[in-house]
């Protein structure tokens, strides 16, 4: 193998990003069950399942405890506009009382001129979760779009390395990842490196050190090739790993047992 892993490998892939409770199982025979059966039939073993809002929360422990690969991240989506914003105290109860494994969806989201939440109520929130992030050691799922700056900067102030989490879905400027995983983060793909056209993503899913890439799915959204522009489920994430070891020239068990270690060392909680 051209890179070691630093964790023991597991021979199944991980979909360390998705919106279960957004999936439209309306007319699907089996729902939510079927999905997940799907999933491990296609060599999935985790699914992580992030929240856009608090209140989210009970309905994806729910999930959690019905299905075995199913772990849940707490938090608060960058342009989610909510009528309370909780402050660092409240959500520590939150996190005490559901018991994630992960906090997200989290993060800055400044892309268009005017967000449906503003920007300095990104920031605070975006800083109170992070805090959270130190206090309980739980790593985050970071959401970060046309906010490369701010982010980092939060990061830099509010999180600890040993701590880190993710930059989810990532297809900004590679030096923007280099200064992530410096401070401790890891840089995940979604279904667009598989897009012919997605040229700065495949130099993206080429250059960063493999034991610093996750793969996810992004679900219900961003389904990858041949799937584009259906809906996305947790079962596809393999078709991220291939597109990542065809343009780093490696074979796809490579990739799997890589990345998925690189998620135990992160989401070291999980068992």
């Amino acid at each position: 193998m051209s890179e070691m892993l630093s964790a023991p490998p597991m021979t199944h892939f991980v979909d360390s990003h998705c919106h279960l409770d957004h999936l439209d199982l309306s007319g699907m025979e089996g729902g939510l069950a079927a999905v997940i059966e799907s999933a491990k039939a296609q060599d999935v073993g985790r699914i992580l399942a992030m929240s856009t809002q608090l209140d989210d929360l009970p309905t994806l422990v729910d999930m959690a405890r019905t299905y075995d690969i199913v772990e849940v991240a707490a938090g608060n989506h960058p342009l989610k506009a909510l009528p309370y914003e909780p402050d660092l105290n409240e959500i520590l109860e939150v996190i005490e009382r559901f018991d994630p494994v992960a906090i997200g969806e989290i993060g800055l989201d400044f892309l268009d001129e005017t967000p449906t939440v503003p920007v300095d109520i990104q920031r605070q929130r975006f800083e109170n979760f992070l805090k959270a992030s130190s206090e309980t050691g739980l790593p985050v799922s970071v959401h970060t779009r046309g906010a490369r700056q701010a982010t980092l900067e939060a990061i830099k102030q509010y999180s600890r390395p040993e701590v880190g989490g993710v930059l989810h879905c990532f297809t900004d400027e590679l030096d923007f990842a280099r200064e992530a995983i410096r401070l401790g983060f890891y840089i995940s793909m979604s279904g667009i490196v598989t897009f012919k056209n997605a040229k700065n993503v495949h130099e993206l899913a080429r250059q960063i050190p493999l034991d610093r890439l996750l793969i996810e799915t992004d679900s219900p959204w961003l389904a990858p090739v041949p799937h584009r522009g259906k809906t996305n489920f947790p079962g596809y994430v393999g078709r991220v790993a291939e597109s990542i070891a065809d343009v780093r020239g490696i074979s796809l068990d490579e990739v799997q047992l890589q990345t998925t270690a690189n998620f135990y060392r992160l989401f070291s909680g999980i068992r």
